[in-house]
């Protein structure tokens, strides 16, 4: 590894206020399959970022259901939805500089992909799964602190009305209402069964009113529906 890029990964690992006991899980936390293609011996983070996934997903369950013992299951799925999806955690990604670090293929950064939330979010969910596995038997209470010093604010946030980060439902309670119809939706995915992503246009009485990505139709779904709420 050269000397920029260990400079790129000591200030992710400021950041996060960790610092990698095995640096090839973090190289392979930020190695995107376009930039592993033709070379036999790069590994993609999708297993890691399949791995991260479920540690958020256990870590802000836990942390909700500690936190607030007087909330029942509905609303507690509509906090988990508001916090943990493809534009926050992407934000997260942002902020710590994974956009600056994260390997993509040329075709994938001719097409914009360090800024997309897809790859971003991504990225930060394999980074978690490195962490946990640089952890060894101290793993989940690490990984716990770390991520809860990201999400417990927005958590918080999301605790004083739940679901109101549902952009989707809001904007058909707001099209039923002002026009007595309901919003519909067209959804296009590309790519591999496991790293689908997808294009949502939203549509009321025939006329678009939003679009967006995400990496699964409700994702995608949730991001048109927010830019028809600021279009409407």
């Amino acid at each position: 590894m050269n000397a920029p890029r260990d400079s790129l990964r000591d200030s992710i690992e400021q950041r996060i206020g960790y610092r990698f006991r095995n640096v090839e899980l973090f190289e392979t936390a930020i190695s995107h399959r376009s930039w592993c293609n033709g070379k036999l011996d790069a590994t993609s983070n999708e297993r890691l970022e399949f791995l991260g996934d479920a540690v958020l997903s256990l870590v802000v369950a836990d942390y909700m259901y500690r936190r607030w013992p007087d909330l029942q299951e509905g609303p507690l799925a509509k906090m988990r939805s508001d916090v943990v999806s493809e534009p926050p955690l992407a934000q997260i990604a942002l902020d710590l500089g994974l956009d600056g670090v994260v390997k993509l293929g040329k075709g994938e950064i001719a097409s914009g992909g360090r800024s997309k939330p897809s790859i971003l979010s991504d990225t930060l969910e394999a980074l978690i799964g490195a962490i946990y596995l640089d952890c060894e038997f101290g793993g989940l209470r690490t990984v716990y602190n770390i991520i809860v010093e990201w999400l417990e604010q927005r958590l918080e946030e999301a605790s004083e009305i739940p679901g109101m980060l549902d952009y989707k439902g809001r904007f058909q309670e707001l099209v039923q209402k002002q026009a007595g119809t309901l919003p519909v939706y067209a959804v296009e995915g590309e790519g591999p069964e496991h790293a689908r992503h997808f294009h949502a246009r939203v549509y009321v009485s025939g006329k678009l009113r939003g679009s967006g990505d995400g990496r699964s139709k409700k994702d995608a779904e949730q991001m048109a529906a927010k830019m028809a709420l600021r279009n409407w």
